[in-house]
């Protein structure tokens, strides 16, 4: 008897990918054969995957990015996925398909709506994604990371949380160091691919809090690469000690040390903040569909985690003044990532298994 085999396809962000990885990861470890159906630019998010999952990139394209001239030719590269991915599948039947969102998902999900191979979806947003809103009626469940998250009618939404990856949760509600007067770590991310206006804003804001404060700042800064150089000499010209990478593979580690997490509201960023449990600064990408950042963070928010700050209000001077607030109120800064433990789903990945088993059984039954 073959091992049962999972295929799993996702976007080209973080957002998509970190959550599949979580579910790949778990899979593997019952026994099941993974397969992962991305394209290049997802590709790129697929190097903390365990080593045993197959990686196969699929032809496909967005129509929200390019010219008129990448307009047209994204449905003919979408229609070229679909046909490989038929074919794939009736070499290989998979038990069970997950989506993820994202364009590169359409190819696995369109065959496998053809073929009707069981499947579902994922949604790591409280709206979901065009591709996620695609399927949604197409699929036996569509497993939330957010609730409520907003369904089609016919829709059959189950609330799982968000999953996180093993190396997350081997540091879930990692003791929290208050801050003090001894070295502080913040961690500065824009989401897998960072964030411009992080970049233009935290390294001033930190700038121009009070030197008995800042000299014991230390920062890791997730920028893009456009940006890494400048805002590397910025923290260097005013003395503040800090790590610019463009994409840092150990996030679970660095989160765990630090005692403040600046941050967009992206599903896995929010999804390890609480699962973790630290004090965290949101500011929601202002222009993400359906404003789904905001109700991401609104969790958070509303436990008393976290302080968001619309891109809309954000500036040097208020975003100081709330570092400020965090880590020089060290009983306050302890309550925040207690609170944040309270949102969080430690228990997600295992909830999503059980619905992929579930679907699974279903098909053999």
């Amino acid at each position: 008897m073959t091992n049962p085999y999972l295929l799993i396809a996702a976007g080209g962000t973080g957002g998509h990918m970190f959550p599949a990885q979580a579910l790949a990861e778990a899979m593997l470890k019952r026994g099941w054969r993974v397969r992962l159906s991305t394209d290049a630019r997802g590709a790129r998010y697929t190097g903390g995957f365990p080593h045993t999952t197959e990686i196969v990139e699929v032809s496909s394209a967005t129509f929200s990015r390019g010219g008129l001239a990448a307009k047209a030719l994204a449905g003919p590269a979408i229609a070229g996925g679909v046909t490989s991915m038929v074919w794939q599948m009736l070499r290989d039947r998979p038990d069970v398909v997950v989506g993820f969102g994202g364009y590169p998902s359409i190819p696995a999900l369109g065959a496998a709506v053809m073929l009707g191979v069981p499947r579902m979806i994922h949604e790591q947003n409280g709206v979901l994604g065009q591709v996620n809103q695609l399927f949604a009626t197409r699929v036996a469940h569509v497993a939330c990371g957010v609730w409520p998250t907003d369904l089609p009618e016919g829709a059959h939404g189950i609330h799982v949380g968000n999953p996180v990856r093993a190396a997350v949760l081997e540091r879930a509600a990692a003791p929290y160091i208050p801050p003090g007067d001894y070295p502080m770590s913040v961690l500065v991310m824009g989401g897998s691919q960072g964030a411009r206006i992080l970049s233009d804003v935290v390294p001033g804001a930190i700038a121009a809090l009070p030197e008995t404060l800042r000299q014991y700042i230390r920062v890791s800064h997730q920028a893009r690469e456009e940006d890494g150089e400048r805002v590397s000499a910025f923290y260097e010209q005013h003395g503040i000690l800090a790590d610019v990478q463009p994409f840092f593979q150990d996030v679970p580690r660095r989160m765990s040390e630090a005692q403040l997490v600046i941050s967009r509201s992206g599903a896995s960023s929010v999804a390890d903040i609480s699962v973790i449990g630290r004090p965290s600064i949101l500011i929601p990408y202002a222009a993400a569909a359906g404003d789904h950042q905001t109700a991401n963070a609104r969790g958070l928010v509303q436990a008393g985690a976290a302080i968001m700050i619309p891109e809309s209000a954000l500036d040097v001077s208020a975003l100081s003044e709330q570092i400020a607030l965090v880590l020089t109120n060290p009983e306050a800064a302890q309550q925040m990532a207690r609170s944040a433990l309270t949102v969080g789903a430690p228990d997600a990945t295992e909830r999503l298994v059980a619905l992929v088993e579930e679907l699974a059984q279903k098909e053999t039954a």
